[in-house]
Parts: structure tokens; C-alpha cells; sequence
């Protein structure tokens, strides 16, 4: 589990963005070792140490592995069973005049916690650009939609009315914590430095000959396992927010008011012809799950290191990090394309609406009837009676709500007849939702993406489009 194939992981290798994917790829791990290495190297013989121009040139010269460096260093791991070491002595066959200072005076974690401080902080990176775009293109589509009546729910009962794009709100003001998470997550990450075995930079000092000034001049912040746990807290909370998205779509399928994309050509079920499954937002759920798990995995390892050090954090490690980057890139993505190609069917929306609405603008129609001089508790109880009757219609007999019907044909309603359509345009029952969602807009999603970085990535985000 030590070795080099470790890092390789499945998820990069089909789905993953080409970025991500290299970013936990063997060759950018290694890679990176040797440019710390040859740092480290810089640094030592800044500060004294005798290092050679030729050794910091060869080093310079092959920080890239070839694919024969890549099987000298397995055959070394086999023999060695350090992958650390393997790699020092397949460096230094390159780079034979670095040989006897590659990693000297360091511990295998001055490259591996290092490395793995970087891959983090670049990962987050990308994670923090794709979902600019993300909340981008679903703002688009709040904005599109910011007035289309829609029926709200609690408890996935039907409630007050909303608009589709103020519940496209809901996601984004979630997606707008998780960049907020994410990059403080990714300005809290230090540098590990060069400690030593146990921190205490002994081997440090006593190549410097006792000189605190320079070891600490060598040195930087500390790399400890709870950094790991930090990290994968907000990917964590991400992969929550992807999956309650993620949800609501599937559910909005079921009720056929919104649909994910769905080509002409796909196939939605093998048995069934007609089928359109929510397979992209199904993806998405199941991925989530797995990236809220991973977070659990890093505050176990965290609360199990030993004293200075130990070693069991290393094999788990080796798979959580690149899983949780590379899942959460796969999450964003497919939420993207999701996101690019929402279908909505107005004319479904607004037939269950009409199936709802009569019960829930009684109580306007019994304040219409008081403001024509009726008495309320009289036109409370013409209401609920039809209401009843309405009810039972639906319930027991399948048939449309007729309550509206009903009370046209009721004459002690006739005073309001007249205003019976006002009273049940569905514009009216949305409240502010629409200039809710064009405050929303303007407040908080404009000023979260107006830094250079994420107009950037907006600006170049490119459609997503899925394989499979």
C-alpha cells in the first residue's frame, strides 16, 4: 500500500476533469517531490552548506519522471519498501552530482505533507472556479424564471405558492456558503516547512552547526492531520448541498415540471421504453453520499495520531484526499451540465397550481365578499362546505378540483363573480418573490463572483458535456 500505484485512483481515470485528475496523478506527485527537493536543496545552500551548481543544475534538469524512471523507482520500492527512499536513489541516478544531498536532512513527510499542502490548496482552487460557474449558470436560470408561479411545499405537501426562480435561489444561496467554506479553507493552508522527525529540527541544527537563525530561516508552518479534516469539512458540506439539489431535481422530475437534460438518442431504461430517469442528478446523489463519508475517514485518522507521529494515517490518506477532490470535481461538473440544460414545462406547473389553488384562495375570496359588505363567519362556512365537497370530488372520485365551480353557481357569491379571476391569478399569490429574487441576485451572488479569479473562471467557463 506504500507504493507509487497507490495514488492512482478510478475516478480520474473516466469522469474527473482533465485538471484534477493530473493533479493527483503519479507523475504530478513526483514531480512535485523533486521541485521540493531541489527547493530544499536551494535553501541549504544559501544558508552554507556545501552543495554543488552542477548538483542544483541536474536536479533543475529532471524534475520530470520518464516512464523509465517510473519502473526504476518501482524496482526500488520493491527492494526498499519506502517509496520516499526509492524515489531519493531514482533522483539521484539522474542527477548524480545532487545524489548525496537529495533530501538531506529532511523526513519522508517534509515531500509527502508538503506535497499534499500543495495538492490541496490547488485543488481547492479548481473546486472554488467550477463552482462560480456552477452558481453562474443556475443564477441565469433564477433570473430566466424569476416570476413563473410554481407550486411551493412543506413537508412535500403542497403549501403557498413560490416561483421556479426563487426556488433556484434556495440552491445558490447554499453553493454561495460552500465557495465561502471552501476558500477559507484554502487561505488557512500553510506551508509544512522542514521539521524533522519528531518537529524539533535537530537534523537541521546540526547540519547548520547549532545555528538557530538559519534553520529557522529554512523552516515554515507545521502540516497537522486535522488540516485534512478541515479541508474535507466544507467538500464535505458541498456534497451535502450537490445532494439536496440534486433531490429536489429528481423529485421536480417525478411531478414532470422540470427535467434534467435527456438527448434524443438516451435510453432511460432497459425495460421500459418510455422512462426519462434522472440519471445525472442520480449520479450526483450517489456521489455525494460518498463524499460526506470521506470527511468522517479524515477526523478518525486525526484523532488517532500518536504523539509526535505515526504512520497508520498513510495508506487511508493516499486514497481520501485525491477521492474527495476528484469526487467533488465530479460532482460540480455533472451539476454544471445538469444546470446548462434544465428543462421546464410551464403548462404541468401551472395545471397542478389550478389542481391547488382554489382551497388555497378562499380566504381571499371571504375578504372579497367582506369588503362587499358580507359577514365573514357566513362566507367561512359557505367556503368550507364547497370546499368539502370540492375535496371529495379529488379524493374519492379522481375528479378535478371543482370548487371554483361550485361557487359560481352558488348565488350568495354572485356579489364577487366578477372578480373571481383576479382573484385566482396565480401572480398574485407569489408575494415578492420575484423582486426577491432580483435583490438576491444583485446582493449576494454579484459581489461573492466579482473577484478577478472568479470572473475569470466565469468568463471561461466552457459547457459541460457528459460521455456517459
Amino acid at each position: 500500500m506504500e507504493g507509487f500505484e497507490t495514488y492512482q485512483t478510478p475516478l480520474s481515470s473516466r469522469y474527473a476533469s482533465k485538471e484534477m485528475a493530473n493533479l493527483f496523478s503519479p507523475a504530478k506527485r513526483f514531480y512535485t517531490w523533486r521541485k521540493l527537493w531541489l527547493n530544499l536543496a536551494i535553501a541549504e545552500k544559501q544558508l552554507g552548506l556545501p552543495i554543488s551548481d552542477e548538483a542544483i543544475a541536474q536536479m533543475k534538469a529532471n524534475l520530470n519522471l520518464t516512464p523509465a524512471q517510473f519502473e526504476i523507482a518501482a524496482k526500488e520500492e520493491k527492494k526498499r519498501r519506502h517509496d520516499v527512499m526509492a524515489h531519493v536513489h531514482t533522483f539521484g541516478q539522474v542527477a548524480p552530482a545532487a545524489a548525496g544531498i537529495i533530501h538531506l536532512g529532511a523526513t519522508s513527510c517534509y515531500v509527502t505533507d508538503n506535497a499534499d499542502l500543495i495538492f490541496l490548496r490547488e485543488g481547492l482552487g479548481y473546486l472554488i472556479r467550477s463552482l462560480a460557474v456552477l452558481i453562474s449558470r443556475l443564477s441565469a436560470f433564477a433570473a430566466e424564471y424569476r416570476d413563473l408561479p410554481t407550486l411551493g411545499f412543506t413537508h412535500f405537501q403542497p403549501a403557498q405558492l413560490t416561483t421556479v426562480g426563487k426556488r433556484a435561489t434556495l440552491w445558490i444561496q447554499e453553493l454561495l456558503w460552500d465557495l465561502r467554506n471552501l476558500k477559507r479553507a484554502r487561505d488557512d493552508i500553510g506551508f509544512r516547512g522542514v521539521k524533522g522527525t519528531t518537529g524539533t529540527q535537530a537534523s537541521f541544527l546540526a547540519l547548520f552547526d547549532g545555528d538557530h537563525e538559519k534553520v529557522e530561516e529554512l523552516d515554515a508552518l507545521t502540516y497537522s492531520r486535522k488540516i485534512d479534516a478541515d479541508v474535507l469539512g466544507p467538500l464535505a458540506s458541498l456534497g451535502a448541498t450537490a445532494h439536496k439539489i440534486a433531490t429536489d431535481i429528481r423529485l421536480l422530475a417525478n411531478l414532470k415540471e422540470i427535467e434534467e437534460p435527456f438527448e434524443s438518442t438516451q435510453i432511460g431504461s432497459s425495460a421500459m421504453a418510455y422512462k426519462r430517469n434522472p440519471m445525472r442528478s442520480e449520479r450526483v446523489c450517489s456521489l455525494s453520499r460518498h463524499l460526506m463519508v470521506l470527511h468522517q475517514n479524515a477526523l478518525m485518522t486525526s484523532s488517532v495520531q500518536w504523539f509526535e507521529r505515526t504512520l497508520d494515517d498513510s495508506a487511508n490518506r493516499r486514497i481520501t484526499l485525491p477521492e474527495a477532490f476528484l469526487t467533488a470535481d465530479i460532482v460540480l461538473s455533472t451539476l454544471q451540465n445538469i444546470s446548462e440544460g434544465l428543462v421546464v414545462y410551464p403548462k404541468v406547473i401551472a395545471r397542478r397550481i389550478a389542481q391547488e389553488l382554489p382551497f388555497m384562495a378562499t380566504e381571499n375570496i371571504i375578504m372579497a365578499i367582506v369588503k362587499k359588505g358580507g359577514d365573514r363567519q357566513e362566507a367561512h362556512e359557505k367556503i368550507r362546505v364547497l370546499s368539502h365537497e370540492a375535496g371529495y370530488q379529488v379524493k374519492q372520485l379522481g375528479l378535478e378540483n371543482d370548487l371554483i365551480d361550485r361557487i359560481r353557481a352558488d348565488a350568495y357569491f354572485d356579489p364577487i363573480k366578477a372578480d373571481l379571476d383576479s382573484l385566482l391569478d396565480p401572480a398574485s399569490f407569489v408575494g415578492r418573490a420575484p423582486e426577491q429574487v432580483d435583490s438576491f441576485l444583485k446582493n449576494w451572488v454579484q459581489p461573492a463572483l466579482a473577484d478577478a479569479e472568479l470572473k475569470d473562471a466565469v468568463a471561461k467557463g466552457q459547457k459541460v458535456e457528459l460521455s456517459v
